[in-house]
């Protein structure tokens, strides 16, 4: 199921559709269908474009701090923050541009927001080393959290999982939890969630949207837009998923 998850948002992505266009008007010798498929490809490549989107993505949230959230039965924090390097050793492990996640748990627990900290133990089939969440824990320790306040969920590999693998931890009628993970994703997270029987209180990091001006490069086509492009249409396929499931 997890392959399906990741190829099927390939097949209406912006990179297959001017593919697609781009053969189409070459194979039917449509010059206008060819030139369709270059000024898409131009759009979905200019960072004014991208950056639009993306702040979409974040829309309805805003970077908190610890003393805005009140208690509750636990923080849980997603995985997506760690990357597995192979060495000769064996894995080690680098952060993404995610780790913002794991320090807000955190800091949530060093407040006194809640008793536990639960982490999911996110692992892709194709993944080398342990589940995410041991080696999370293993950097909540060396902050100075206890062990016994630190649980990690069953091995999960998407959203669902990961709320469905909260609820059975938690064991309890209508938990209550502040759910920390990447502003974009926070509303896919928080609707899946409060479907699995949890209360949220959403508690977003990791915003991709700065406070920057519009400038003449962000009317230049780049490949770094066209990704961010791409990853908004990702993330919007998968809160439809989520929707209609």
């Amino acid at each position: 199921m997890i392959y399906l998850h990741k190829i099927l948002p390939l097949l209406v992505s912006p990179l297959s559709l001017v593919i697609i266009v781009l053969i189409w008007g070459a194979v039917f010798r449509r010059t206008a269908v060819s030139l369709i498929g270059i000024i898409f490809l131009t759009v979905c490549s200019l960072p004014v474009v991208s950056n639009g989107l993306v702040s979409y993505l974040e829309r309805g949230y805003s970077l908190g701090t610890a003393s805005t959230v009140r208690s509750a039965d636990a923080v849980v924090v997603l995985s997506g923050m760690v990357r597995a390097i192979e060495v000769s050793k064996g894995p080690v492990y680098e952060w993404t541009e995610a780790s913002d996640r794991i320090f807000a748990g955190i800091n949530l627990i060093e407040k006194g927001k809640a008793p536990l900290l639960i982490l999911t133990g996110g692992k892709l089939p194709w993944s080398i080393g342990k589940p995410e969440g041991e080696h999370l824990k293993e950097i909540a320790v060396k902050y100075g959290i206890p062990s016994q306040m630190i649980r990690i969920t069953e091995d999960v590999q998407n959203t669902d999982q990961e709320a469905k693998a909260v609820a059975k931890l938690l064991n309890q009628e209508v938990p209550e939890v502040i759910l920390v993970t990447s502003a974009f994703h926070m509303p896919r997270a928080q609707m899946v969630f409060e479907s699995a029987g949890i209360e949220v209180l959403p508690f977003p990091v990791d915003f991709l949207t700065g406070a920057k001006g519009v400038k003449i490069l962000d009317f230049i086509p780049s490949a770094e837009a066209f990704r961010d492009t791409s990853f908004f249409v990702r993330e919007i396929i998968g809160r439809l998923y989520y929707r209609v499931m």
